[in-house]
């Protein structure tokens, strides 16, 4: 009898520090990025998240008001994370397509962003229109969707898959590769950081959406993404970010005659 009241006396002081332990706030926004892409989401050197994606999706959870817990996960694991319910959506540069589109849900596009060609400085290549030919080298890295877009399209100049952005850059910088096709985004980057010898070809090969994703069965969340990104794209916080982050690719951009990419 002795046993039987301590036992019960120890389960009641241990059931509430059970629960406190493992409950999250039920109005938590958890919001899924890979931080290593800056500028649109990375880790300042104080280890806190910064970015174009960070603070949307901070503008996201106040528009909700939720507060809003960011999740740091490598790419390849924001899908699934986002389907076993760890986070509630993905907001990481994720490009929407087809493949993606069977297993997730995305919202209305909030940017659009191009293949483009990070050429060598006496690269033949001066256009999308100069790739497919034969004698010519297009490089890409593995996985992308400037790979996919490739095979699916080059069908005289040789192709070149390689598995880190630093390699293809170093063909195309060493005369192996005559262009590198990839993100207007970095092929900006690069070109910058190395203007001896490549240049950006910033006239898009195909045009791209990313968009946030949430689970297919999450119609409501989704919903209000989408009106979020209305109302704050008619405020002015996508020209906010883009003046904050982005500023010296706004000016390459008009330079070129492009559209910049909100």
């Amino acid at each position: 009898m002795i046993r039987l009241r301590w036992a019960s006396l120890a389960a009641l002081i241990l059931l509430p520090l059970v629960g406190c332990g493992a409950k999250k706030p039920t109005n938590e926004l958890v919001v899924g990025m890979d931080l290593s892409y800056p500028p649109f989401e990375s880790i300042d050197p104080t280890g806190k998240p910064v970015g174009v994606s960070v603070d949307l999706a901070r503008a996201l959870g106040e528009s909700l008001g939720q507060p809003v817990r960011i999740e740091n996960i490598p790419f390849s694991g924001l899908i699934p994370s986002l389907n076993t319910g760890k986070i509630d959506c993905v907001i990481s540069s994720m490009t929407d397509t087809p493949e993606r589109r069977t297993a997730v849900s995305f919202s209305d596009p909030y940017l659009t962003i191009g293949l483009a060609l990070l050429a060598g400085k006496n690269s033949p290549v001066s256009s999308p229109g100069d790739l497919d030919q034969s004698g010519r080298t297009i490089v890409v890295r593995q996985g992308t969707t400037g790979e996919v877009w490739a095979r699916a399209n080059i069908k005289n100049a040789k192709i070149l898959a390689v598995e880190k952005e630093t390699s293809a850059v170093l063909e195309v910088i060493q005369g192996r590769a005559d262009a590198f096709l990839y993100d207007q985004m970095s092929v900006w980057k690069n070109a910058r950081e190395q203007p001896d010898s490549t240049r950006a070809i910033l006239e898009p090969v195909q045009k791209e959406s990313w968009a946030v994703a949430v689970r297919r069965d999450n119609d409501v969340l989704r919903e209000k993404i989408n009106k979020f990104l209305r109302e704050f794209r008619t405020s002015g916080g996508f020209d906010r970010l883009g003046d904050t982050y982005l500023s010296d690719q706004k000016a390459a951009f008009k330079e070129q005659g492009l559209n910049f990419y909100f």
